[in-house]
């Protein structure tokens, strides 16, 4: 027997829609590529994502079929946020592009994708310049600037102005209504090692993945907030934010290219940023920005840390000196991407300060739609007791079952009932209140003397150094040992430090045979396109590194 209730298929375009008759005089504010703030709202949005979904039903001869892709090139902004509706909404898919990768790199995504319309901000000019002529499916050349800004030779034939493309279109449009399952959005993955995959998630996941990300213990979004997606919508949706925030009606703060430390920090005190979302090497840039100058927070209440590790140096200075509430977060491209907050329960608020703070070091407990296990090689289950350490799995309606053209073949591990979980290439504990914490990436972990050294601990306790600034671990060879762990350390401006301060330092806060064999001093630490440490360059760049004897 089935349920007697109303049955309407969970799209995307409805979050707008909720937002515009619900929330439409909330606040949608952009700081532009142009410099300026822009201004306006929710219903403002609503009418524009209108205006492009009946221009994308025009453009060409016969305007764009189902699905068919639309990239952009684009930093935080509310251009770059009716694309999210007015592409999706349509029954096209938004192809965010990271504009921080090889440029070779951005054409072979575009191929892979067969993108038919690249949507891009000036910023990215020059490097749509050098890949136009190799995109060999993209019809369709928009650059997102006012009708009299557009560049009168740029070498891309037909480029077009987006405020000239969507001027003249109706801001009525009927919404199609289509099966949930169809592809909303597709985020490739950074790539570090061949070629990207994509992940292409559904409107049903990207609706019930803003659903969840809402809840009091995850995001705890609401019509109260006002909130800064500093992670980009270029990274995974920027974490689900411009879903969860029209489904919320939240106040939204875009950022646009500016995202040194002081204007994060300007914006969020003009604006009464409450909340705040970004990884951590972007905060590191803020609070040195702060420190020297003694300055503080009028608004901000908590911020969502997530992408890599969070440093426990970064987390005590937010919440001690800052007041400020960290949300230690834990997710992935092929999960939409969040898997873990971590966030105290009832049980917790009793205990001291610093036994808080061990929780809250963790990545986090499952939100409602994540199930997970930790595995050993065999593919058994491990217990969860905070100390057994396993390879991480997950499954749920937002996590990826194949990637986009089935590159990689099946990437699921299935257990004895046939459930397919998705191997997340972490290694992790749980403890038995289901609070996740990763050890380390699997191509990381450290493996001396035939026991596991994590490099994140490693790093943590570098970085609780106050002379350092950014901290890297990693394994060298060592003829007895197999692998001796090092520390790469850049030093904030005008530090002083010496290798064997630093070394002197893990005393006491680790096992001894655990501590580094040595410390190497750099300029800078290779960065991803996604703000994350790259330890296969730094690897490449210390080719020639040995051990001191």
């Amino acid at each position: 027997m089935l349920g007697l209730m109303q049955s309407q298929p969970l799209l995307t375009s409805s979050l707008i829609d909720f937002a515009e008759r619900h929330h439409g005089d909330a606040e949608i504010v952009s700081r532009r590529v142009e410099g300026d703030l822009h201004r306006y709202t929710y219903a403002d949005m609503a009418k524009r994502s209108r205006q492009v979904a009946n221009a994308l039903d025009k453009l060409g001869e016969g305007g764009l079929a189902f699905s068919d892709r639309v990239a952009t090139l684009a930093w935080n902004g509310y251009r770059h946020m009716e694309l999210y509706f007015g592409v999706g909404g349509s029954g096209r898919v938004v192809h965010t592009i990271n504009p921080r990768l090889h440029p070779d790199q951005v054409a072979w995504i575009m191929n892979h994708a067969e993108d038919q319309v690249l949507i891009f901000d000036a910023t990215f000019l020059p490097l749509v310049q050098k890949v136009h002529a190799q995109a060999q499916t993209v019809k369709h050349w928009i650059l997102l600037c006012d009708a009299d800004k557009l560049p009168a030779d740029t070498g891309i034939p037909g480029l077009l102005s987006y405020e000239a493309w969507i001027a003249n279109q109706s801001t009525d449009y009927e919404w199609p209504q289509f099966d949930e399952n169809s592809a909303a959005s597709m985020c490739y993955t950074s790539g570090t090692t061949g070629n990207p995959k994509a992940a292409l998630y559904s409107h049903r996941s990207s609706v019930l993945h803003a659903y969840a990300a809402s809840l009091p213990d995850v995001m705890a979004m609401s019509a109260r907030d006002s909130v800064l997606p500093v992670v980009p919508m270029f990274h995974v949706n920027a974490w689900g934010i411009p879903y969860s925030a029209p489904l919320t009606g939240a106040k939204l703060v875009f950022p646009g290219p500016a995202l040194d430390g002081k204007s994060v920090y300007e914006l969020i005190e003009s604006e009464q940023v409450t909340y705040a979302a970004g990884v951590p090497t972007v905060w590191q840039m803020m609070l040195s920005h702060m420190q020297p100058a003694q300055l503080k927070f009028s608004s901000l209440k908590r911020t969502v840390i997530g992408g890599s590790a969070c440093p426990p140096a970064m987390i005590h200075s937010f919440q001690e000196d800052y007041g400020v509430e960290v949300l230690h977060a834990w997710g992935m491209t092929e999960m939409s991407p969040l898997g873990t907050l971590s966030t105290l329960k009832n049980k917790h608020l009793s205990l001291p300060k610093d036994e808080q703070m061990k929780v809250r070091l963790k990545q986090g407990r499952a939100i409602f739609g994540v199930d997970m296990k930790i595995v050993n090689d065999e593919g058994k289950e491990l217990p969860w007791d905070g100390k057994t350490y396993g390879d991480l799995l997950v499954r749920g309606p937002w996590i990826l079952a194949e990637y986009f053209k089935g590159e990689g073949g099946d990437p699921l591990q299935y257990d004895d009932k046939g459930r397919g979980w998705f191997p997340t290439g972490d290694v992790a504990t749980i403890d038995a209140d289901g609070f996740m914490q990763i050890t380390d990436r699997s191509k990381d972990v450290i493996k001396s003397g035939g026991e596991w050294i994590s490099s994140i601990d490693i790093e943590n306790i570098a970085m609780g150094h106050p002379a350092v600034a950014m901290a890297a671990c990693i394994g060298m060879p060592h003829p007895k040992w197999d692998e001796r762990p090092i520390v790469v350390v850049v030093k904030k401006p005008n530090a002083s430090v010496s290798k064997e301060e630093l070394l002197a330092f893990y005393q006491g806060k680790t096992a001894k045979w655990q501590i580094p064999d040595d410390v190497v001093f750099v300029d800078a630490i290779p960065i991803g396109a996604t703000g994350k440490m790259l330890k296969t360059k730094l690897r490449e760049q210390l080719i020639d590194y040995q051990l001191p004897s």
